[in-house]
């Protein structure tokens, strides 16, 4: 669904692209003007509300879409801590931050807003990148966020971005430069309505975005950017808590099996013959 819309951001400075350093793979447009992304084998697998203009292609949102993953499978986070982390990656596809020397420049409210919505999901410290990473299957040692850092600067610091030191009010100067503060959502949200003036690709596509641009307006400034969160960037997290879930009920509902059957043996012994009849004619 996100192929149909197109992100506009107001006053984006001119600029070539240049990679981030750090744990962020370089960009293959490097020295490059951001472009818009097509279909194909460079096409993002994340972040696509960027694919308009970006110095992204899929060697950047992969490994975020691996962070996404083990973050929702094995890192116990909530459906919160999984939209802003996945929004938290995306920020090296921003081409406002692609074009600024590395690595992605995020506005110290936001970390707060990540730190509070994740700090009871587990990481771990990545042994290739010495950073802070969602707990994977194969880690030995795993903690709470909260157990790794004691507020968002340092949960951002550790995860391997820069995050904005000035004094500033939050929403103030200070957020025009970073990423993820208010003027930067509101941009992301602002981007809904600003699609209706493009055609969508497929007819089927038009009643939907209508409904959902006049549901978007009707909603209270703060919970719009929330939704501008959560439903334009977000897509991973849902589809990896979904899978989750029903990974957990298939592992409940086999547990309450083996408890039944054994109780059933125990409240029916049967001789062994019967019990090799038995076994012979289970599916």
């Amino acid at each position: 669904m996100l192929d149909s819309f197109v992100l506009y951001l107001p006053g984006e400075p001119g600029g070539l692209c240049v990679s981030q350093g750090g744990r962020f793979p370089p960009f293959s447009s490097e020295g490059k003007p951001p472009k818009r992304v097509g279909k194909g084998h460079k096409d993002l697998t994340l972040c696509r509300v960027f694919r308009k203009k970006t110095c992204c292609d899929a060697a950047q949102t992969h490994p975020a879409l691996l962070s996404i993953r083990r973050l929702a499978l094995t890192g116990e986070a909530s459906e919160e801590c999984l939209h802003l982390w996945e929004l938290l990656e995306c920020s090296i596809c921003d081409p406002r931050v692609g074009v600024q020397p590395g690595p992605p420049l995020i506005c110290t409210s936001f970390c707060d807003r990540v730190f509070q919505a994740c700090s009871n999901a587990y990481f771990s410290m990545d042994a290739k990148t010495q950073v802070l990473a969602p707990c994977g299957a194969n880690d030995f040692v795993c903690g709470r966020a909260s157990e790794w850092a004691s507020n968002g600067t340092e949960l951002c610091l550790a995860a391997g971005f820069r995050v904005e030191q000035s004094v500033g009010m939050h929403g103030g100067i200070e957020e025009m430069s970073c990423y993820g503060g208010k003027a930067s959502l509101d941009s992301i949200a602002d981007s809904w309505g600003a699609s209706r003036s493009e055609k969508p690709h497929k007819t089927g596509n038009s009643g939907l975005l209508e409904d959902f641009q006049q549901w978007l307006q009707d909603m209270p400034s703060n919970e719009r950017v929330s939704w501008a969160v959560g439903g334009l960037v977000l897509t991973a997290g849902l589809l990896f808590i979904s899978k989750r879930k029903s990974y957990n009920q298939r592992q409940k509902l086999a547990a309450i099996q083996r408890a039944a059957r054994r109780l059933e043996v125990k409240m029916n012994p049967t001789p062994t013959s019967s019990q090799g009849n038995r076994k012979g004619n289970r599916r």
